[in-house]
């Protein structure tokens, strides 16, 4: 057997100095509830210091400072979102293979929330997608220990990559983000219409909050408020606002639905 220590239990030097290896920061995008016209989340999205696209920031990370990244990550959201006075959930996304151990990488978003005040029954985590998740038995301990602490967990790119029913089936997550790719010209792809169709009536049974991804045009959102889906989010309400939040008031709901015409959805 190979005696030799895990990437995961090297890694508590690495998330301990996370924000110094990385300077970074985030843009926070809304997700919209169609029935009350009120933004119910900001989704935190990584960014350079400067305004850098989240691809020039992922360039830089490697096996050897994945866990400082991730941590430097959290830790910047719950900062800035305190800073802005964030009043609703913050989402931060996570990587599963930069969590060594699950009680032990959750110490430094304990310590970022309590440093600034933000509570953590508002914090959701979201599972990234971006990586070949191998230890499927690791990530189900992760959620598992962030569901016990109280955190709400996201399953993100639904219908994409290894978002999949068995996941869903195994991860039991308490949201699922129906990706891009199923957004697309729902409106007039059949396919795509029965898919989202058949996942809102799944996300019911299941008592799942279903947020739709990716919404860029008003047929796209009508479409998807004729299918009872009441959450979304995409560039149609707001692009991502680099260290800011969105306004509701000044978001474009004269498209949305009115009040009380989308069927009320599992929230919790």
């Amino acid at each position: 057997m190979n005696s030799q220590p895990t990437k995961r239990e090297t890694g508590c030097g690495a998330c301990r100095d996370g924000a110094e290896i990385f300077p970074l920061s985030m843009a926070f995008q809304p997700v919209v509830d169609l029935q009350t016209r009120r933004i119910v989340a900001h989704e935190a999205l990584v960014r350079g210091p400067a305004g850098e696209s989240a691809g020039h920031v992922f360039a830089q990370v490697t096996d050897e400072n994945r866990y400082a990244f991730d941590q430097a990550c959290r830790t910047k959201a719950i900062d800035l979102a305190s800073h802005l006075g964030l009043d609703c959930t913050l989402n931060i996304n996570f990587m599963p293979n930069a969590v060594y151990q699950p009680d032990t990488c959750i110490q430094t978003t304990f310590k970022a929330a309590k440093r600034t005040g933000f509570p953590l029954d508002r914090i959701t985590f979201e599972i990234v997608e971006q990586e070949d998740l191998a230890d499927f038995d690791h990530l189900k301990r992760i959620v598992t220990a962030y569901q016990a602490y109280g955190f709400k967990i996201a399953l993100d790119d639904f219908g994409t990559g290894y978002s999949g029913l068995s996941r869903l089936a195994e991860l039991k997550p308490d949201i699922i983000k129906l990706d891009r790719a199923l957004i697309t010209d729902c409106h007039r792809d059949s396919t795509r219409h029965a898919i989202i169709s058949s996942m809102v009536k799944l996300a019911q049974k299941l008592h799942i909050k279903l947020v739709a991804e990716g919404v860029e045009t008003e047929e796209e959102l009508q479409a998807l408020a004729k299918l009872r889906v009441r959450f979304v989010q995409g560039f149609y309400f707001s692009r991502p606002v680099f260290e800011g939040l969105a306004s509701a008031s000044k978001l474009p709901w004269k498209a949305a639905p009115v009040r009380g015409e989308v069927q009320r959805a599992a929230v919790s």
